[in-house]
C-alpha cells in the first residue's frame, strides 16, 4: 500500500462523498428519511391541536329529569311554574313521622322546634316503584329516598334522551351523583326485622350512584360527592372533565336532596338563619333568611360531537365549567367573594368567552343577608365591570320558586336555564321588594329579573351561567349555551303519515293505563311520526303491552283515554308479551295475494326493497323470471295466476317483510 500523499483533487472528491452521505444511495436515503419525519412531525402536530381540542370540547346535554317541589316531575313542569312566576312552598310534609305538633314553635330559642313550618318538599319522596326495577319490598324500605329518586329519574333521564336505557349495559357510562343528606334509618341497631341485612347498603351514600351503575349496567365511575349545596354542580363538573379526557362516553350527572328528619331546620333556627315565611327573596331588601327544599335533577351528557354523530338530540351545550374552594375565609362557613370571582373567571377561561357573551346568571341567592350581597359584588365584578348598560347581566334565583333545594340546587337550575334557553325568556324573581342595598348595584351592568323578559338570540347563541357555593366552601360556576339547532320542535305542516301505531309497554298493565293517561298531555303538538318512532324505537319494551292506532290527535287522544280509564276501544289493541321467548313469523299461504303488493314499498322502504333484492337473486337459479317484475307488474311479467310464481313470491314478500 502507498504511503504517498493523496492529490488534493483526491482530498476534494472524497470530502465532496463524505457530505453527501457517501453516495446517491445515501442521498435517497437521507429524503427519505427527512420526509418521514415531516410527516411524523406534522402527525404528532396534530395530535395536539386534537388534544387540546378535546380538553375544551363542549359537552351536550341530551336528557334532562327531575322531581321538584310543586308536584313538579319533569323539566316541562318546572318551565310552567317559573313562567308563571309559581311558588311550590307549602307546609310540612305529614307521610313522613314528623311530631308536627310539637316542631312548630314561634320562640327561636325554644330548644328542639323551627319557627318555620313551611319549605319545598317532594310530594312523593315515600313513594317508590320498587317491581320496575326488580327490587324486593325489604330493599325498597331500606334504601335511602334519595337513592330510589336518582334511580328513577337517571332511568327518565336516559329515556327522555331517545335511548332506550337497557342498551347501555356494559357500556362506559360514568355516573356522578351529589348527595349530601344521610339522615334515612340511622338507628340501625333498632330497624326493623324486615331491613336487616339491608340497611347497609340503603343507607350508604355510595350506593346512590353505584345502584344507578348497577341498575344499567353502566361501566364507568360511579362517584357520590358531597360538597353540600355546590354537589351536583361539582358532580357535572367531574362528569365534564371525564368526557373531556376520554375516560368515558356518556354520563349521568346530578343530585339529589331528601330530608328524612326536620333536624336542619331545627338547627338553622337556632342560628337565626331561616327566612320565616319558608321563602328565599334572593337579592332583595326583605331578605331574611333561606328557606329550604328537597329535589333530585339528573343530566344526561355526552361529548357534542358524539352527540351529532349519534343523531341524538342537543337540548343545550355545557362551554365550561370550575370548581374552588373558599380556603380561609372570615369564617368554616362564611362565603368568600375573592374565591367566587376566581371560579367565575375560571369558567369564563375554560368556555373561551369573555364575560359579556354571557346573558344570564342563574344564582346561588338563597335570601341571606350575608350570602347574597357577597356574591351579587362578585357578579359585578366579573360580568357587570365594564358592560354595555344596554345589555346588562340579567341576574335570578329559582329558589325564589322552589326555596334552597340543596345538593340538588345546582342542577334544577341548570335545567331552569336550559328550558329558558329553549324558550326564549328569563323567568323573573319572586319575592323582591326592592333590590338589597346592601349591593352597590351602581358599580356594573348588572340586573335582578324583577319581571319576566324575552330573551333575543341578537348575533350569538344564548348563554347562561349557573351558580352554586357550598357550607363547605366548594365554589361551583357551569356555563351553559343554546343548541345550535331546534331539531326537537315539530316543524309547521308535518307529513301526513297515515296510520300510526303507538306502542306502550309497562310491567303492570296499571302501569301500562297510567303511561296512556300522561302520554295525553305529553305529546300535545307533536309530530304523531316522530311520538310513534320514538316509543318504539327509544323505549324499553316490556312485557304488557298496548297499541293505539290513530290517524290524527283527536284519534289518539279518544284511543289513549280509553286506554288509560280500561275501556274497549276500536284501533286499541292490549296483551301481554313473552319477552323472554324467541319469536317466531308464521307466513300465510296462498290466497293473501294481490296484484301489486309490495310495488310501493320497492319505493318507499330501503329495507324491504334491499331483502327483496336478495330474494330476487337466490330464487333466479330456479325460476324463469324476474321477482321484481312480477311485483312491479311489468309488461311481459308473470301474474299471480300462476301456482309457480305465487307461493315464491309470497314467501319472498313475507321475508322482507318481516325483516
Amino acid at each position: 500500500m502507498s504511503n504517498e500523499p493523496k492529490s488534493n483533487e483526491s482530498v476534494r472528491g472524497a470530502g465532496a462523498a463524505a457530505a453527501s452521505g457517501g453516495s446517491p444511495a445515501n442521498d435517497q436515503k437521507l429524503r427519505e428519511y427527512l420526509k418521514r419525519a415531516l410527516v411524523d412531525l406534522k402527525q404528532a402536530n396534530q395530535r395536539l391541536r386534537e388534544a387540546d381540542a378535546a380538553k375544551s370540547e363542549p359537552i351536550a346535554i341530551v336528557g334532562m329529569a327531575c322531581r321538584l317541589p310543586g308536584g313538579i316531575t319533569t323539566p316541562e313542569e318546572l318551565w310552567d311554574l317559573v313562567e308563571r312566576g309559581g311558588d311550590a312552598v307549602s307546609g310540612f310534609p305529614e307521610d313522613r313521622g314528623w311530631d308536627l305538633e310539637r316542631l312548630f314553635d314561634e320562640d327561636p330559642e325554644r330548644k328542639g322546634t323551627s319557627y318555620v313550618r313551611e319549605g319545598g318538599f317532594l310530594d312523593a319522596a315515600t313513594e317508590f316503584d320498587a317491581g320496575f326495577f326488580g327490587i324486593n319490598q325489604r330493599e325498597a324500605l331500606s334504601m335511602n329516598p334519595q337513592q330510589r329518586l336518582l334511580l328513577e329519574t337517571s332511568w327518565e333521564a336516559v329515556e327522555r334522551a331517545g335511548i332506550d336505557p337497557t342498551s347501555l349495559k356494559g357500556d362506559r357510562v360514568g355516573v356522578y351523583s351529589g348527595v349530601m343528606y344521610h339522615d334515612y334509618a340511622t338507628d340501625m341497631e333498632n330497624a326493623p326485622a324486615e331491613v336487616e341485612g339491608y340497611l347497609s347498603t340503603g343507607t350508604a351514600g355510595a350506593v346512590a350512584s353505584g345502584r344507578v351503575s348497577y341498575t344499567l349496567g353502566l361501566e364507568g365511575p360511579s362517584v357520590t360527592l358531597d360538597t353540600a349545596c355546590s354537589s351536583s354542580l361539582v358532580a357535572l363538573h367531574l362528569a365534564v372533565q371525564a368526557l373531556r379526557n376520554g375516560e368515558i362516553d356518556m354520563a349521568l350527572a346530578g343530585g339529589a336532596a331528601i330530608m328524612a328528619t326536620p333536624g336542619v331546620f331545627v338547627e338553622f333556627s337556632r342560628q337565626r338563619g331561616l327566612s320565616t315565611d319558608g321563602r328565599c327573596k334572593a337579592f332583595a331588601e326583605a331578605a331574611d333568611g333561606t328557606g329550604w327544599a328537597e329535589g333530585v335533577g339528573v343530566l344526561l351528557v355526552e361529548r357534542l360531537s358524539d352527540a351529532e354523530r349519534l343523531g341524538h338530540r342537543v337540548l343545550a351545550v355545557v362551554r365550561g365549567t370550575a370548581v374552588n374552594q373558599d380556603g380561609a375565609s372570615n369564617g368554616l362557613t362564611a362565603p368568600n367573594g375573592p374565591s367566587q370571582q376566581r371560579v367565575i373567571r375560571a369558567a369564563l377561561a375554560d368556555a373561551g368567552l369573555t364575560p359579556d357573551e354571557v346573558d344570564a346568571v342563574e344564582a346561588h341567592g338563597t335570601g341571606t343577608t350575608l350570602g347574597d350581597p357577597i356574591e351579587a359584588q362578585a357578579l359585578i365584578a366579573t360580568y357587570g365591570k365594564g358592560r354595555d348598560r344596554e345589555r346588562p347581566l340579567w341576574l335570578g334565583s329559582l329558589k325564589s320558586n322552589i326555596g334552597h333545594a340543596q345538593s340538588a340546587a345546582g342542577v334544577a337550575g341548570i335545567i331552569k336555564m336550559v328550558q329558558a334557553m329553549r324558550h326564549g325568556v328569563l323567568p323573573k324573581t319572586l319575592h323582591v321588594d326592592q333590590p338589597s342595598t346592601k349591593v352597590e348595584w351602581s358599580a356594573g351592568a348588572v340586573e335582578l329579573l324583577t319581571e319576566a323578559r324575552d330573551w333575543p338570540e341578537n348575533d350569538r347563541p344564548r348563554r347562561a351561567a349557573v351558580s352554586a357555593f357550598g357550607v363547605s366552601g366548594t365554589n361551583a360556576h357551569v356555563i351553559v349555551e343554546q343548541a345550535t339547532a331546534a331539531a326537537d320542535e315539530t316543524p309547521a305542516g308535518a307529513p301526513d303519515h297515515g296510520v300510526v301505531p303507538w306502542i306502550l309497554s309497562a310491567k303492570s298493565p296499571a302501569a301500562v293505563r297510567a303511561q296512556a293517561a300522561r302520554l295525553v298531555a305529553a305529546t300535545e303538538g307533536l309530530d304523531a311520526g316522530a311520538v310513534g318512532h320514538t316509543l318504539a324505537r327509544a323505549r324499553t319494551l316490556f312485557g304488557e303491552r298496548a297499541v293505539v292506532l290513530a290517524k290524527d290527535r283527536d284519534g289518539f287522544v279518544r284511543g289513549l283515554e280509553a286506554l288509560a280509564s280500561g275501556e274497549p276501544a276500536a284501533h286499541v289493541i292490549t296483551g301481554t308479551a313473552d319477552v323472554d321467548g324467541r319469536t317466531v313469523f308464521v307466513f300465510p299461504g296462498q290466497g293473501h295475494q294481490w296484484t301489486g303488493m309490495g310495488a310501493r314499498l320497492l319505493d318507499t322502504s330501503p329495507v324491504f326493497h334491499h331483502h327483496i333484492g336478495e330474494c330476487a337473486v337466490a330464487l333466479r337459479a330456479y325460476v324463469d323470471w324476474d321477482l321484481v317484475d312480477v311485483l312491479r307488474g311489468t309488461e311481459g311479467a308473470p301474474g299471480f295466476d300462476r301456482v309457480d310464481v305465487v307461493q315464491p313470491a309470497s314467501f319472498a314478500v313475507m321475508v322482507a317483510l318481516a325483516r
